[in-house]
């Protein structure tokens, strides 16, 4: 009994010691009446330097709390758990389902510096406090002992760049001599903020800039990807289809760089972007990096007006497309949004003013047609005469000189035409001008239109029916159909071909921005209207077949082209000759 007696006092005795110890030392900190300050903080921390130390011990005992840092066009939610940002949101934009939009959340990011001391610290794990803040600017502090900490310093204006910077003190006491760089590693989930997530998954990805050159890359945006960078950078955005993220270095990120891209289907998530940095350490009492953020739309002037390249992560095409789209089609568009608010006229007003501007090249692609199929009759006699490709090829090409008849004259205008359909072809999807405008029937331009909601998928095609695809897919058939009433030789043997693109189109249309379609059916009308207006006021079949057959009488010099290509056609006879 004594002895049982004995380990009962000694029992209580040691509760008594925990409880004075917790109620003076701990439980004063965390009640929630009493308001500290950041100093106040700090002390208690320190006195608590083991609890400092032991990260599953504080993840028990601390809460989260998040500060707010904010301007008229974003919304950061900071938190004291990892210093991060938890939260972006664009407050002058709303997702497909008219909520607000949020570049990220708390769950589908991260973002840690992890380094060595005497243990692997990693700060996305441990408190951070609160030393200094206001409506514009915090400052939160991760202690790793006494006497070292580090901290980050959050700074926002009237703009989508947060600055941010990464500030060490005492830490050369901590990490070992040999130890020059810590991890700085970054991940985000993208969410579906897009009606379409399909077209949101082509547009979305990683994209950085070479310090070197200032070359904008990026990482596949069809597949899984990923890369070990050699090289220094300026920037990595993780990029979606409307908005994106950007990480800036104001001295550039040292090489090597990591980055990732990979993707689950049965994921809510579009994509998963992650990039790993070595951020320099030289062993000073203190260091300081300053880096930025950019939270924004990818709309092209205002990426353009930061001077950092950030406008090249917009797929407008490469090489001459680009050049087209940059200082053509943006400027227009720019031009007529400042007087007209309605996307849906505004397009048509684009679509009569390029139309317009190539009308003489449509002009004489359009003449060169009729010239060949005047001249049609007698190339089909050609060829009922002779059945010898090479002799029929060489009567014909003979038949065209007498003429004063071009055939490649209804291609070359073509040439001209086709860099601004594939421009547009880039330019519409990537159009944030268009991201949630109506028009007639289309709730959002710059996904597809859908009219009938199928109920199943069909391969290559889809699940909805897309109207205005639907009427270009009409109006290029009937485009074409008017087309190979022209066509001779072996372009009217290849007519099933010409038929088959537009049913192609079909499908691969169908889930693209409406805006596309839109545009393409409308260049397909006024196609119509000017051939036309061609035929019946400036083109007579009649007038056409005179001049050609005074033409005809008149002595031609042959030019060094048709005397080259007669003389390799006398060397192919020759050798198919020698070969009989």
């Amino acid at each position: 009994m004594k002895n049982k007696d004995s380990s009962s006092l000694v029992g209580f005795f040691l509760i008594a010691i925990v409880l004075i110890f917790f109620n003076v030392f701990i439980f004063p900190k965390f009640q929630p009446e009493e308001k500290e300050t950041a100093s106040q903080s700090i002390k208690d921390f320190s006195r608590n330097d083991n609890l400092q130390k032991n990260e599953e011990v504080l993840d028990d005992i601390i809460s989260e709390k998040l500060f707010t840092l904010e301007n008229e066009k974003i919304k950061l939610l900071i938190s004291n758990i990892g210093g991060r940002i938890n939260e972006v949101i664009l407050k002058e934009y709303k997702n497909y389902s008219g909520e607000e939009l949020k570049l990220f959340t708390a769950d589908s990011t991260s973002f840690s510096l992890d380094f060595l001391t005497n243990q692997n610290i990693k700060t996305e794990n441990r408190n951070f406090i609160a030393i200094d803040s206001s409506s514009n600017f915090l400052k939160l502090r991760c202690l790793v002992s006494n006497d070292s900490y580090i901290d980050y310093v959050y700074t926002i204006d009237n703009d989508y760049k947060v600055d941010f910077n990464l500030e060490f003190d005492g830490l050369d006491e901590l990490i070992p001599r040999n130890v020059n760089y810590m991890n700085l590693e970054w991940k985000m989930k993208t969410p579906q903020t897009e009606k379409s997530k399909k077209n949101q998954e082509m547009y979305t990805g990683i994209y950085y800039q070479f310090k070197a050159d200032n070359e904008v890359d990026n990482l596949s945006l069809t597949k899984d990807s990923e890369k070990d960078i050699k090289s220094n950078l300026n920037w990595v955005a993780f990029k979606q289809q409307f908005f994106s993220a950007i990480f800036i270095s104001k001295n550039g990120f040292s090489k090597p760089i990591s980055l990732k891209v990979s993707k689950n289907e049965n994921s809510i998530y579009i994509k998963e972007l992650s990039a790993k940095f070595e951020i320099p350490y030289s062993h000073n009492s203190t260091e300081k990096h300053s880096f930025q953020f950019y939270f924004g739309p990818n709309h092209y002037p205002t990426l353009k007006n930061y001077d950092s390249g950030f406008e090249e992560i917009i797929p407008l095409g490469w090489s001459l497309f680009r050049w087209v789209n940059k200082y053509i089609i943006i400027n227009l568009f720019d031009f007529l949004s400042k007087y007209f608010n309605n996307y849906g006229l505004i397009i048509l007003l684009l679509t009569i003013i390029i139309k317009l501007a190539l009308a003489p090249f449509t002009y004489k692609a359009y003449l060169s047609q009729a010239k060949m199929k005047v001249l049609k009759p007698e190339i089909d006699k050609i060829s009922d005469k002779d059945k010898d490709p090479m002799k029929v090829q060489q009567a014909t090409m003979n038949l065209y000189r007498k003429a004063g008849v071009n055939p490649m004259g209804g291609c070359l205008p073509m040439l001209f035409q086709f860099p601004i359909l594939i421009a547009m072809f880039r330019f519409f999807p990537a159009s944030i001008e268009l991201r949630q405008k109506s028009f007639l029937w289309a709730d959002d331009l710059s996904a597809y239109d859908s009219i009938l909601e199928l109920g199943f998928n069909i391969p290559f095609y889809g699940d909805h029916v897309s109207l205005f695809t639907l009427l270009m897919t009409i109006s290029t058939l009937l485009y074409t159909r008017m087309n190979t009433s022209m066509a001779t030789g072996q372009m009217a043997q290849m007519k099933w071909m010409m038929y088959l693109m537009p049913i192609m189109f079909l499908g691969f249309f169908n889930n693209y921005a409406a805006a596309l379609s839109y545009y393409y059916f409308l260049a397909n009308m006024f196609t119509f209207g000017q051939q036309y207006f061609m035929k019946k006021f400036f083109i007579n079949d009649d007038a056409l077949l005179a001049e050609i057959e005074k033409n005809k009488r008149k002595p031609r010099k042959k030019s060094n082209f048709q005397k080259r290509l007669e003389q390799m056609q006398k060397q192919q006879e020759m050798k198919m000759k020698k070969r009989k």
